[in-house]
């Protein structure tokens, strides 16, 4: 957990950033990223260390070399435990001259993190600032799990609150919702093509490593956790950087975070290889045929980027896989060709198994489309039969640009939910569907398929959707009761309007002459 002290401290080192001369938050994030990077290389140096003396034998692997670099400065010196303590002077010059170039050039670690070091630059512009950062960093305790995963996190909130980088984050409780939703097993291979800061992944590990606690303490099973599960794709080498970083921070190992355009690329080495993909891809209007991975196209022929994000989920996925995205709400009943034809193929191929409509809301400050989360398994020869859709109104937060929560913290996000049940009262839920999502997708094939069409969740059979030309939006389905109100004939009212005119002018004859 996060102490209201060290969030205060972060806050203190943000503002410092900001009056240091450094106003881009994702720039910050970078700094202080590279900065937990060398801490941690450090603490691995050291484990080595601890071990070889333990053993009596010579140390296996050296992230920091014996001797010096080129410019005479021993590698000792480039080490955290080491720099920490020099006069801040000292330190910017060693950590600026010497750490960073031997960054770019040693590969580090042999993580997914050290592979996007190689051009990473120094841009703290005081020795002041320098040493406040590295002073504060040296406090997190680098050894408990949640403290530093939370602090991670609580700096991502900040690039996001800061507005312009807002499209990198997807509401925290929004992902935790979609993860609990498709419930990653130990055995999955989970995708995020489009990953950013790879939320998604990081919730997934913290699902496995709650519901899953086995995973950790069977030796195949621990490897394919750190090296074989997580994989996340992205064009951006910063985010890149950091969501590798938060990956590292919440514990696992080496996860596969590499570079790719994914609308750009040929998947040649990559269909069908993952058993659960979870997403939010950035919709950023079209791209050119020539621009397009050929083997996307041939899915489905269209030059928007969110049905050809759709289209490559069904190419990444293995038969029987599943996945959770965010989609526009123009993908639910969009009319174009292309549109109907990618809806058809979720429908009549696959299985779609539920479009959970989102209040607009939920990507304020800086969004305010309207999205659903559509959940479906790729199964190639079909299998719907009935689409669950839940028209999802509040999420525990204000619904405007400020998104305060409506709710105390423990009844926020999926926390009250218990035994598979929600735990909110009727008033709490109106602010909080979470929970009733969660537990209502539990009996989507039971008591969900008796619900009426004018309930906040109901299931559609196949053939109305075909009827109505695929259309996915809950609007579509949904029957609205109008309340009956009783009404004069309209003689009555005009009757009744002239007996009170009658009274006022009486009234007012009266007043005259008591007036008079």
């Amino acid at each position: 957990m996060l102490t209201g002290e060290l969030r205060s401290q972060i806050d203190a080192i943000w503002n410092s950033f900001w009056t240091g001369g450094i106003s881009n938050p994702l720039e910050v994030m970078e700094q202080i990223t590279y900065l937990l990077f060398l801490r941690r290389l450090d603490d691995l140096h050291t484990l080595e260390e601890n071990k070889s003396v333990r053993l009596g034998k010579p140390m296996e692997r050296r992230n920091f070399p014996e001797g010096a670099d080129a410019k005479g400065r021993s590698y000792n010196d480039l080490r955290w435990s080491r720099f920490k303590n020099f006069a801040p002077a000292e330190m910017y010059t060693v950590v600026g001259e010497h750490v960073f170039p031997f960054l770019r050039s040693m590969g580090g670690d042999g993580s997914t993190y050290a592979h996007h070091m190689k051009d990473a630059r120094f841009t703290i512009p005081t020795p002041a600032l320098l040493a406040k950062v590295v002073d504060l960093l040296d406090h997190v305790p680098m050894e408990d799990r949640d403290t530093k995963g939370d602090l991670y996190e609580y700096m991502l909130g900040k690039i996001a609150s800061a507005g312009q980088n807002g499209q990198f984050r997807t509401p925290r409780h929004i992902i935790r919702l979609m993860v609990e939703m498709t419930a990653p097993t130990a055995k999955d291979v989970i995708c995020d093509p489009a990953s950013g800061t790879c939320g998604f992944l990081v919730a997934a590990g913290e699902y496995l490593r709650a519901k899953h606690p086995e995973i950790l303490r069977d030796a195949a099973s621990r490897e394919h956790f750190h090296h074989g599960m997580f994989h996340g794709y992205d064009f951006d080498n910063t985010m890149l950087r950091i969501g590798s970083m938060n990956m590292a921070l919440h514990g696992v190992d080496n996860p596969d975070i590499r570079y790719q355009d994914s609308l750009a690329q040929d998947h040649a080495g990559d269909e069908e290889k993952y058993s659960l993909i979870l997403a939010n891809p950035p919709f950023a209007g079209s791209l050119d045929y020539e621009g397009t991975a050929k083997d996307l196209l041939a899915i489905i022929k269209t030059k928007k980027t969110e049905l050809l994000f759709l289209a490559l989920f069904l190419r990444l996925l293995k038969p029987g896989g599943r996945a959770a995205v965010i989609v526009p709400d123009g993908v639910l009943f969009g009319s174009s060709k292309a549109h109907k034809e990618l809806r058809r193929k979720l429908v009549e191929e696959q299985k779609l198994d539920a479009v959970i409509s989102l209040p607009s809301g939920v990507f304020k400050p800086y969004a305010g489309v309207s999205t659903a989360i559509l959940l479906f398994t790729k199964t190639n020869s079909g299998g719907t039969d009935n689409v669950w859709f839940y028209d999802m109104k509040a999420d525990g937060m204000s619904l405007d640009d400020k998104r305060q929560p409506l709710l105390s913290d423990d009844k926020l996000g999926l926390q009250p939910f218990h035994n598979g049940r929600s735990q909110l009262s009727e008033a709490e839920h109106a602010k909080n569907n979470l929970p009733d999502v969660l537990q209502r997708w539990a009996e989507r094939d039971g008591t969900e398929l008796d619900r009426d069409r004018t309930d906040q969740s109901f299931c559609v059979p196949k053939g109305d959707i075909v009827g109505n030309d695929y259309d996915l939006s809950i609007n579509r389905y949904k029957e609205v009761v109008y309340e009956v109100s009783e009404h004069l004939p309209p003689r009555e009212i005009l009757a009744r309007l002239a007996e009170l005119e009658a009274e006022i002018q009486a009234g007012m004859i009266e007043l005259e002459g008591m007036l008079g």
